[in-house]
């Protein structure tokens, strides 16, 4: 018999600190080749603009098979409407029958979203973080602040976005959150980027841009930056000199980030290889082979990996199992 749960029902299964130890375990166990991910399917419309994301997996020997729907649709907005929205489907691996459907609206793709940030933080940021940068100011942008309190030690950051009604709608936002005022974060509006990457040294991009927003020659010794913006065509959000410059760049996964992301345009023109790249679940497994001093410039590139999904959506039935 099929399952359906709606979002409430969705939220009050889901622990952030287990998911993100969830979202590693599924890191390492993609690198080490246990996984099966089909390239994504990629649905784009011009009027009106939006693009829907299809991923779907499994992980050998395990229990279900995924697939995850999850859409854009940026005008939406205007019409009070979500600009995302989304579901997940689960199968059994051994009948093919659906016995769970997951009509999350796109906050089970935020969550594990989110949660892979920590991750990458988690094994890449520098010890000492004098300042939190976040660039961007929608749901993400949001999500991944909250989530960095599990695994970092930081009391202040700064926050830009192109739209300065925009910024200050999140900083009310989120000094008014209690998971924030509990974290003691103090939350400032940077009056430029470049005032950010100068003062950040653990940098989280969260943007749609589709033209470089930080520049190599703005960031300096020991910065940590993820970017999780560019997860299909045409969109970049770094200077492909960046990723030469850093010492080490990191990738979700290599063959989706060869393709789009910010790995395809440093790749393309011809500053970095991709036999550097590492992948985030290797980093994981062996620490020695991430950041070894404080001076290192890291860069992490997320396009979101089915297996993102598998782990959030196994978590789900588990604890809806009891």
């Amino acid at each position: 018999m099929t399952t359906m749960l709606d979002l409430d029902e969705i939220k009050s299964l889901v622990d952030t600190p287990q998911l993100i130890q969830e979202i590693e375990t599924g890191f390492v166990l993609y690198s080490e080749g246990k996984v099966v991910v089909p390239p994504v399917g990629f649905l784009h419309f011009d009027d009106p603009p939006g693009d829907v994301h299809i991923k779907y997996g499994f992980i050998s020997g395990g229990d279900y098979y995924v697939l995850k729907m999850a859409s854009g649709f940026y005008n939406n907005s205007e019409f009070d409407l979500p600009v995302a929205d989304g579901v997940i489907l689960v199968f059994s691996q051994k009948t093919g029958a659906l016995e769970l459907i997951l009509l999350d609206r796109c906050w089970l793709t935020d969550m594990r979203t989110a949660a892979a940030g920590a991750v990458a933080a988690k094994h890449l940021a520098p010890k000492a973080i004098d300042h939190i940068g976040i660039v961007g100011t929608g749901v993400q942008a949001r999500m991944q602040l909250e989530m960095l309190r599990t695994v970092v030690d930081c009391q202040s950051c700064f926050i830009w976005g192109r739209d300065s009604t925009k910024v200050q709608g999140m900083l009310d936002d989120l000094r008014a959150s209690e998971s924030i005022q509990a974290w003691g974060l103090d939350i400032q509006a940077a009056e430029t980027l470049d005032d950010l990457v100068s003062d950040c040294n653990l940098i989280v991009t969260t943007t749609s841009a589709k033209n470089p927003l930080i520049r190599a020659d703005q960031v300096r010794k020991g910065t940590h930056i993820t970017a999780m913006g560019s997860d299909d065509d045409g969109k970049q959000e770094l200077e492909a000199a960046l990723l030469a410059k850093a010492d080490r760049v990191i990738a979700d996964s290599i063959s989706q980030c060869s393709q789009y992301g910010e790995c395809l345009h440093a790749i393309q023109g011809g500053l970095i290889e991709e036999g550097s790249i590492l992948e985030l679940g290797q980093v994981i497994k062996n620490p020695a082979i991430g950041r070894t001093s404080e001076d290192q410039i890291t860069v992490v590139d997320l396009t979101g990996v089915a297996v993102q999904d598998i782990q959030i959506a196994k978590m789900v039935d588990r604890a809806l199992q009891g």
